[in-house]
């Protein structure tokens, strides 16, 4: 059987978990599930991080001990993820006996390498980092205190006899590490950032504290304690066997992916591996350092009241809804913000009206029609085999994606199938079949739709567990989510379904908005002609009056980026809309849709460098999501495209 090593990073027991620390571990949660599901044996790890000054000093601000403190918390951490239904296969704590024990293994094998030596360090350190600076590293304050360049707090200038591990010695076979496995680090803007420090140069790290004792001894000299990062790194191999249990760890190592912050990418993508090369075992596969979550725009902090607990947002909306906003709403890879006003957006459009209303409407007409059995699939006709075809392609789009972490555009794909899905409800119209007592066709329809809606069901289960295993239930499937369940038709035909409430219940304003113009129910003609001429509306068409001047801050507001065209193509049935792919840089790709085919031929539009805004709240056109809008000018009859040179890269912003 295939592996799978996922791990996360293992969180620092100073403070409580909130929704940034959990983040990390629903995006490792879901890849787990997912191989799972793929037929692959999966090892999950995650953990808390229980050394270090700043787990000394919370500890002594509380007036308890360092390890009572980290019992408590790391207890904490464990209900949390089973609040969250995190499938881990194990939990490490840091001060474990099998885990101290390991690491003076390990770092007892760096010096036999001649990788470890004494001498005496000066320099900087910050505390709630638990990060060494060199001077030129660090930044300044306005009245001349050195600050660290990571969480801006002043540092400590610190100087003690200290052991070092030759870092330095490893900058080459790094590099080449480096250039000869481009995917190693990602994204490919983080894996650059390292690039540059290697190019740089690295500098031999200090791996010991004599001035602080909780933490592990050093081997044969317990005055000094290991550096907290070194004993930390070390939990990804301890944790499944080394150097005890060789079996285990040959069956897991090396790990598949470290899922990690940003802010840590340095340890994780530089030494880590040059210890690992130091003790001759095998580099990980992959390091993907994320952006970080931001709470309605800011930064999460215990000062600004912000570290919410993610359980005050599953009791309230459920947790396949938080899951799915996660890594729906937020590029993942990307800085991002979470919103509970963006959160209830994706609750009411993508998953009660797209996702849930369609399998509503389709099983109540089964009820009703075929006595709660699901009909068999009968001749296809074109519109059929299309719809087969649409979702042969969304199926291997989607597992592509997600076997390259990009979680964010394999749902896109995947929602992009459910509109069609709608969409092919709509025009195939079974309500006027069973009106006309066309049975069999009426039979194909929905049997194609309730397969599709299964189907989408099995590969989201990894996102949405909960409302998966419903769809399941409601269509008497007993199955666990596998890999094998994706293929073939008519595989539900017989089964009897049990109609219930809606799968999601959509979250109604409170407070009184605009009125706003009515959308026809269904996607006939005046809703396309309508939908046409506002996508047709880029540029000089909505000119700010005089008596409508804005002022600086407000323009600021608009996120205006460089953007190139990867793909263009007409939207079928209009004669108005292109549908765009577009290089956001480091914002990623995104699909747009403008209302300017009678201007521009699709493969006019590729390669150019045009200008859009980035933040634009997501729209759909004729059912196709747009996620930005392009910038042109019109006069008359002609309409130009808004373009910079060909020297600036894409995501440049625009000020």
């Amino acid at each position: 059987m295939k592996k799978f090593y996922i791990t996360t990073p293992i969180y620092y027991v100073n403070a409580e978990p909130h929704i940034g620390s959990s983040y990390t571990t629903i995006v490792g949660d879901i890849f787990a599930r997912f191989k799972r599901m793929m037929g692959y044996d999966v090892f999950y790890l995650t953990g808390t991080d229980e050394h270090g000054q700043k787990i000394a000093q919370a500890a002594r601000e509380k007036g308890v001990e360092p390890q009572q403190l980290c019992d408590e918390l790391a207890q904490k951490f464990k209900e949390l993820w089973r609040e969250l239904e995190i499938t881990n296969d194990y939990f490490i704590r840091t001060t474990d006996e099998n885990h101290m024990k390991t690491v003076q293994y390990f770092v007892a094998k760096m010096m036999e390498n001649g990788d470890v030596y004494k001498g005496t360090y000066e320099g900087w350190y910050c505390v709630p980092c638990e990060t060494y600076w060199n001077e030129d590293e660090l930044e300044h304050t306005e009245d001349g205190k050195h600050v660290c360049p990571s969480c801006k707090r002043e540092v400590q200038l610190i100087k003690e006899e200290n052991y070092f591990f030759r870092l330095s010695k490893y900058n080459d076979a790094l590099l080449k590490h480096f250039r000869e496995n481009p995917d190693f680090v990602e994204p490919d803007f983080r894996r650059n950032e390292m690039l540059k420090i290697l190019e740089s140069g690295l500098k031999d790290l200090s791996i010991t504290r004599t001035t602080l004792k909780w933490g592990i001894p050093m081997p044969d000299d317990p005055e000094h304690v290991i550096y907290v990062w070194v004993d930390a790194l070390i939990n990804y191999v301890s944790a499944i066997g080394y150097p005890d249990d060789m079996e285990s760890f040959n069956k897991w190592w090396p790990a598949d992916v470290h899922l990690i912050g940003k802010e840590i990418n340095r340890f994780h993508s530089l030494i880590w591996p040059a210890m690992l090369m130091s003790v001759g075992l095998p580099l990980p596969k992959k390091i993907f350092a994320h952006g970080w979550l931001t709470v309605n725009g800011q930064k999460i902090s215990k000062s600004l009241g912000n570290a919410i607990d993610p359980r005050e947002y599953v009791k309230k909306y459920g947790n396949d809804v938080v899951r799915y906003y996660l890594v729906r709403d937020i590029m993942f890879g990307k800085d991002g913000d979470f919103s509970e006003e963006n959160l209830i957006k994706r609750l009411n459009s993508d998953l009660a009206n797209d996702y849930g209303n369609l399998l509503h409407r389709t099983l109540a007409m089964i009820v009703k029609h075929f006595d709660s059995q699901i009909p068999g699939i009968g001749e296809l006709e074109e519109i059929d085999k299309n719809l087969v075809e649409n979702y042969e392609k969304t199926k291997r789009m989607y597992i592509e994606l997600m076997d390259k972490y990009r979680i964010t555009e394999a749902l896109d794909v995947l929602w992009q199938f459910i509109g069609d899905l709608n969409k092919y409800f709509d025009e195939t119209k079974p309500w006027v079949l069973a009106k006309e007592g066309n049975k069999e066709r009426l039979g194909t329809i929905l049997s194609l739709v309730t397969e599709s809606i299964f189907k989408v069901a099995t590969l989201v289960s990894c996102v949405m567990p909960n409302s998966s295993k419903e769809i399941y239930s409601r269509l008497s499937v007993s199955e666990a989510f596998s890999e094998k369940l994706l293929e073939g038709w008519n595989i539900l035909k017989g089964n009897e379904v049990i109609h219930g409430e809606p799968l999601f219940k959509k979250i109604e304003k409170t407070q009184k908005e605009p009125e706003k113009v009515q959308q026809p129910q269904k996607q006939g003609e005046k809703t396309m002609e309508k939908q046409e001429k506002v996508a047709g509306q880029v540029g000089s068409e909505n000119v700010v009056s005089v008596e409508e001047l804005i002022d600086i801050d407000y323009f600021k507001k608009v996120d205006l980026r460089v953007a190139k065209v990867l793909a263009a193509e007409k939207v079928e049935k209009s004669e108005k809309l292109v549908k765009l792919q577009i290089d956001l840089g480091e914002l990623g790709t995104r699909q747009i849709v403008a209302g300017i085919a009678q201007f521009y031929k699709p493969e006019e539009l590729v390669g150019k460098l045009i200008v859009v805004v980035a933040n634009l709240k997501p729209a759909k056109l004729m059912g196709i999501e747009s996620r930005g809008m392009l910038l042109a000018a019109k006069k008359n009859d002609k309409l130009t495209l808004l373009t910079v040179s060909s020297e600036i890269e894409p995501g440049a912003k625009i000020s």
